[in-house]
C-alpha cells in the first residue's frame, strides 16, 4: 500500500542519510512493510489515532508493549528494533532539522528525516523551478510562466512576492542552526534558491557524476564505477515526476534528465569493462522504460544481457526496439544498436567475471558444466523492493542474520514465481556452484511431481552417474545432501503443493539457499524446518501503474494516466491480471480507456485472458487453487462470494453455509492457507475483488438463494436484538413480524451488542439493498428499520440514507403501507440531520400522506411535528387562509394532532419513536 506524499520519507539507506526521530523512523518501516496506518494499527491492537500520533511525533516514548507489537507487525530485525529504542531515548540527533530539497523523482522537502508537507500547487511549482535552476537564478518571466501557464492574473507580481515569502517559511528550519539554511533571495532579474549543493539531491548527483568523469579519464575504472553507482542511487524517478507538464518539460529539466542518461550510459560501459554486467541490467531496464526510443540505452542493455548469458532476452530487446522505431518513427535501428545485436549473435562479448573463491578443504571438484537451470526472466520487473531485501537474508554476509530456506507464499497470480526468478537472477553471483530449478506442479493441470522424481533430476544435474541413482527415496535424499555438503548452490522449488513435497529437497549444507514458492502457507516448514515465510500481497497502486507502463510502454501509459490507474484498480493490483491486460492492449493496439470500458461488467474474468493461450487467464489460475480444495471448503469458498460487505466473521460464514461456527472457522483456515481468503482483521475474513467475482460465478442459483436468505435472517436476528438492547425507547415503526427472542439471549451486554454492530456495519448496510434486489423484501425493510437507530446515532448518514431508501423500495415491493411510511420518515430524518431542510420537509409531507393511508397515528404525528419545526425555523407562519399570522398570535394545533392526541396536542408515543431530539 502506497502512501506517497509530497514529503515522502526515503527508506533507510537511501539518499537521506541522517537518522530521524522515532516517529518518522517508524513511519519509514511501516511504508517499507507496505501497510497503511489503519492496517498496521489493527494488527498491533492499537487505535489508528494512537499510531498517527506516534508517527507525527506527538508521542516520543510509547509504551514498551506497544513498541513490541509494532515491531512484530512490521517484521523488524533486532538491530532495527534497537535503533527504534535508541531513538525513543535520545530523540532527534543533532542536525536532524537541516532541510533538504529532493527533485530527482517526486518533489519532496525534508527536514532531517521528517517530511515537510508542501500541499499548495503554486508553492510546489515555485519550489520545483527554483531547485531545478539552482545554482542559477530563475527570471521573473520564468516564474510567471511556470505559475500561470494559461496567462497570469493582473496581480501576479504581488502574488509572486507572497509565494516567495511562503517558500522561505517552508525552508526555515527554526531553532538553533549548525549550518546556513537554504532560502530564497531576490536578484536583479528574479529569484535564486540560496543553498549549498549538499542541500539538494541534484547537487549531490552532479558532484558524484563530475567525480566519476574525472576518475573515468584516469586509469581507475573501479573508483569511477563506485561514484556512478552512488550518483544513480539519488534518482527516485524522472526529475519532478509529480509536477505539472510545464515544469517537467522545462529546458532545465530536460538537461537534468539528459545528465541522468549520461550517467547510466557511463555506468553500463564501466560495468562491462569490469565484467560486472549483471549490476547494470536493473538500471538499464528502468531507463529504457522511461526512454523507450533511446538507442544508446537499448544498445547497452543488449550488450549487458548478452554478457551475462541471456542471449534470448538481449535479442528480444533488439526486436522490440526495431518494431517500435519502425512503427512510431519509420526508421531502422542505428549502427550502434545493430552492432550490439551482431555481437550477441556472434557471441563476441566478455563474460561476467566472478571473484575467485577457494574451494573448501576436502571438496571434490564437480565434473561437467555447472547447473544453471533458472528460467528466462520476464522483459521487465517493477516493485517488490522490500521483498527483495527480505530475500537478501539468504545471502547475508553475517551468519547470524542469514536464512537457509525462504518460502514465498501468496494468492494465485500475485507474482510469487516472478519474484523468485527475478531475485535468483539478480543474486546468482553469490552461488558459485550454480542453480537448480524445478516446477513441482503443486497447482497445475499436470500431476504434481513426487520428491523422488525431483531428486533423480537434481542428482543427474549434480553429476551423479545415471546408472547409479538410488531407487529408494531416502537414499536418494541422503546422496543429494552429500553432494551439496560443501557447495554454494541456489535451489528454487517453484509451485509447491505442501511441506511434505519439498522437505526431502532441502539440503543440509548451510552454504546452499532454498527459495520455495507456493499457494499454501507452508506453516509446517516454518515451525519444524526453520524456514522464513515471505507473504506476497497485490501491488500497491504506484507499483501496479509502473508494471502496466513497462508492458505497454511508459509513453502510452502516461498519455492516458487516469485510465491507466483506473485499469490497475480494476485488476485489483494483481500482477497476473495487469500483465494479461497489458498484453491485450499491445496486441489490440487499443486505448486504455476503451479497454477499461470493455472490462466493465460481471464477466470481467472472461475478458482477462490472452487469446490462443489457455494458461494466460486469471480464471485458469484460480481454477487450480479451487479444484485442489476439499469439497466442503469449495462450498464455503463459493458462498463467501455472496458476502454483502468486505469481510465476514466465522459466525457469519456459519450462517452462510448452514453449519456450526467451529466448522466454519476450520474451513476459513483451510481457505486462508490456500491464499484464497485473507484474514483482514482479528477474526474477519475477506476475498480479493477478482477472487470474489470468481467465487460468485461458481455458486449455483438455488445454492446462492438459500445461502443469502440464511445470512440475511442471521443479520436481522442480531440487528433487531442489538437495537432493542441499545435503543429501547425506539420501537419498530413498521408492522410487527411476531414475537422476537429476548435481546439478552443474543448479546450479554450493551458493549457486546455495540461491538457487533460496529464490526458488521458495512455488511449490514450492504445487506439491505442486496436483500431487496434478491427478492427478500420483508427481510430488507425490517433490517433497514432495525439499523436506523445505530446508523443515525453514529452519524453514518450516507449509509443511513442508502439503507432507508433501499428499505422504502422493499416496502413498496412488499405492499406494506405502514412500512413505506416508516421508511419515508427515516429518509426525511436523514436529510434533516444533513441540514437539507427543504428536501426533509418534502419527504415528511410524503410520509404524512403514507401514514394517513396506513392509518398510522404515530407516524402522522411525527411528520406533522417535523413540518411544524421547519416552519418555526423559517420565522414565518401563515393562517390556513394564506394570510400572514402576527408574531404574537399562536397557531391552532393541527387537526391531526387534536384528533390523535390529548389536550396538549402531543400524541402519545411520539417522543418514544426516538426521532425527535
Amino acid at each position: 500500500m502506497s502512501e506517497r506524499t509530497s514529503g515522502e520519507v526515503l527508506s533507510p539507506g537511501g539518499p537521506v542519510g541522517e537518522q530521524g526521530a522515532f516517529g518518522h523512523r517508524l513511519q519509514a518501516y511501516r511504508r517499507r512493510a507496505g501497510l497503511s496506518q489503519e492496517a498496521a494499527a489493527l494488527r498491533a491492537g492499537i487505535s489508528t489515532r494512537a499510531l498517527r500520533d506516534i508517527e507525527r511525533g506527538r508521542v516520543q516514548r510509547p509504551q514498551a508493549r506497544t513498541l513490541q507489537r509494532l515491531a512484530e507487525v512490521l517484521e523488524l530485525s533486532g538491530d532495527e528494533l534497537a535503533e527504534l529504542l535508541a531513538a525513543t531515548r535520545t530523540g532527534p540527533p543533532r542536525g536532524a532539522a537541516r532541510p533538504r530539497l529532493l527533485i530527482l523523482g517526486p518533489l519532496a522537502l525534508q527536514r532531517g528525516r521528517a517530511p515537510v508537507p508542501v500541499t499548495s500547487p503554486m508553492l510546489r511549482r515555485l519550489l520545483g523551478l527554483l531547485a531545478l535552476k539552482h545554482p542559477e537564478p530563475s527570471t521573473q518571466r520564468e516564474i510567471t510562466d511556470t505559475l500561470w501557464p494559461a496567462g497570469p492574473p493582473s496581480s501576479h507580481q504581488s502574488l509572486i512576492h507572497t509565494y516567495v515569502s511562503q517558500v522561505r517559511r517552508l525552508l526555515d528550519p527554526g531553532g538553533p542552526r549548525t549550518a546556513p539554511a537554504p532560502t530564497v533571495v531576490r536578484t536583479p532579474t528574479g529569484y535564486l534558491l540560496q543553498a549549498s549543493r549538499s542541500q539538494t539531491d541534484l547537487g549531490h548527483f552532479d558532484e558524484l557524476l563530475a567525480q566519476a568523469e574525472r576518475l573515468h579519464r584516469a586509469p581507475d575504472p573501479q573508483a569511477a564505477y563506485e561514484s556512478l553507482t552512488q550518483a544513480l542511487r539519488w534518482w527516485r524517478g524522472p526529475v519532478l515526476a509529480d509536477a505539472d507538464p510545464v515544469l517537467r518539460q522545462h529546458p532545465a529539466a530536460v538537461v537534468v534528465n539528459e545528465r541522468r542518461v549520461k550517467a547510466v550510459l557511463l555506468h553500463a560501459d564501466t560495468a562491462l569493462l569490469l565484467r560486472r554486467p549483471e549490476e547494470a541490467v536493473p538500471v538499464l531496464w528502468s531507463m529504457v522504460n522511461t526512454e523507450p526510443l533511446h538507442e544508446g540505452l537499448h544498445a547497452r542493455l543488449i550488450l549487458t544481457l548478452g554478457s551475462r548469458g541471456e542471449q534470448a532476452a538481449a535479442l528480444n530487446v533488439f526486436s522490440r526496439l526495431r518494431d517500435r522505431l519502425d512503427k512510431e518513427l519509420g526508421i531502422a535501428p542505428s549502427a550502434e544498436v545493430r552492432d550490439a545485436h551482431l555481437r550477441v549473435l556472434r557471441q563476441q562479448l566478455p563474460r561476467a567475471q566472478h571473484p575467485d573463491r577457494p574451494a573448501p578443504a576436502g571438496r571434490t571438484a564437480a565434473t561437467g558444466p555447472l547447473p544453471a537451470q533458472l528460467p528466462a526472466m520476464s522483459g521487465s520487473y517493477v516493485g517488490r523492493l522490500r521483498q527483495m531485501r527480505d530475500l537478501d537474508a539468504l545471502v547475508s554476509p553475517d551468519p547470524a542474520h542469514r536464512s537457509h530456506v525462504m518460502a514465498v507464499v501468496g494468492a494465485p497470480g500475485v507474482g510469487k514465481t516472478a519474484l523468485a526468478k527475478h531475485w535468483a537472477h539478480a543474486r546468482r553471483e553469490h552461488f558459485a556452484d550454480g542453480q537448480l530449478f524445478v516446477d513441482l506442479r503443486g497447482h497445475s493441470p499436470l500431476p504434481a511431481l513426487r520428491p523422488g522424481d525431483v531428486l533423480a533430476q537434481f542428482l543427474r544435474a549434480l553429476g551423479a552417474p545415471p546408472g547409479r541413482l538410488p531407487a529408494d527415496e531416502d537414499e536418494a535424499a541422503a546422496l543429494y545432501r552429500t553432494l551439496l555438503a560443501d557447495r554454494q548452490m541456489l535451489i528454487v522449488l517453484d509451485n509447491a503443493r505442501d511441506a511434505e513435497q519439498v522437505r526431502p529437497l532441502i539440503p543440509g549444507a548451510r552454504g546452499c539457499a532454498v527459495v520455495i514458492t507456493s499457494r499454501s502457507r507452508l506453516a509446517g516448514l516454518v515451525a519444524n524446518d526453520g524456514a522464513r515465510q515471505l507473504a506476497l500481497d497485490v501491488l500497491d497502486p504506484d507499483e501496479a501503474r509502473r508494471l502496466l507502463g513497462s508492458i505497454v510502454g511508459e509513453c502510452v501509459a502516461s498519455a492516458e494516466e487516469e485510465a491507466a490507474r483506473r485499469l490497475v484498480r480494476v485488476c485489483g493490483g494483481l500482477p497476473l491480471a495487469i500483465r494479461i491486460a497489458g498484453a491485450n492492449l499491445v496486441a489490440r493496439d487499443t486505448g486504455i480507456a476503451g479497454y477499461c470500458a470493455e472490462l466493465a461488467g460481471d464477466d470481467m474474468l472472461s475478458r482477462l485472458r490472452v487469446e490462443g493461450d489457455r494458461r494466460s487467464t486469471v480464471r485458469a489460475a484460480f481454477d487450480l487453487s479451487y479444484l485442489a480444495l476439499p469439497a466442503e471448503a469449495r462450498r464455503m469458498f463459493r458462498l463467501l462470494g455472496l458476502m454483502p460487505g468486505p469481510d465476514v466473521s466465522a459466525n457469519g460464514a456459519a450462517a452462510l453455509a448452514d453449519t456450526t461456527s467451529a466448522a466454519a472457522a476450520e474451513l476459513l483456515v483451510t481457505l486462508t492457507d490456500a491464499h484464497l481468503v485473507r484474514e483482514r482483521g482479528a477474526g474477519r475474513f475477506g476475498l480479493h475483488d477478482l477472487v470474489r467475482s470468481y467465487a460468485r460465478e461458481l455458486a449455483g442459483a438455488q445454492e446462492a438463494h438459500a445461502a443469502r436468505q440464511r445470512l440475511f435472517e442471521w443479520y436481522l436476528y442480531h440487528a433487531d436484538a442489538a437495537a432493542r438492547l441499545l435503543y429501547p425507547a425506539e420501537p419498530a415503526a413498521g408492522p410487527s413480524a411476531g414475537a422476537a427472542a429476548s435481546a439478552a439471549l443474543v448479546f450479554s451486554d450493551h458493549g457486546e451488542a455495540s461491538e457487533w454492530l460496529d464490526g458488521e456495519r458495512e455488511n449490514l448496510a450492504g445487506a439491505v439493498p442486496q436483500a431487496a434486489a434478491a427478492g427478500f423484501t420483508t427481510l430488507a425493510w425490517r433490517l433497514a428499520e432495525s439499523l436506523h437507530g445505530f446508523l443515525s446515532v453514529g452519524m453514518y448518514m450516507g449509509e443511513c440514507l442508502k439503507v432507508a431508501t433501499a428499505g422504502l423500495f422493499a416496502a413498496v415491493a412488499d405492499g406494506e403501507p405502514r412500512a413505506q411510511a416508516a421508511a419515508q420518515l427515516r429518509r426525511a430524518e436523514c436529510h434533516w440531520l444533513l441540514a437539507d431542510r427543504a428536501q426533509a420537509v418534502e419527504l415528511f409531507g410524503s410520509a404524512l400522506e403514507l401514514a394517513r393511508q396506513a392509518d398510522w397515528a404515530d407516524g402522522q404525528a411525527l411528520a406533522l411535528r417535523r413540518i411544524g419545526a421547519a416552519r418555526r425555523e423559517d420565522g414565518t407562519a401563515r393562517r390556513e387562509d394564506g394570510t400572514v399570522r402576527p408574531s404574537g398570535e399562536r397557531p391552532p394545533p393541527p387537526r391531526e394532532l387534536t384528533r390523535h392526541g390529548g389536550a396538549s396536542g402531543t400524541p402519545e408515543g411520539v417522543v418514544g419513536l426516538g426521532l425527535i431530539h
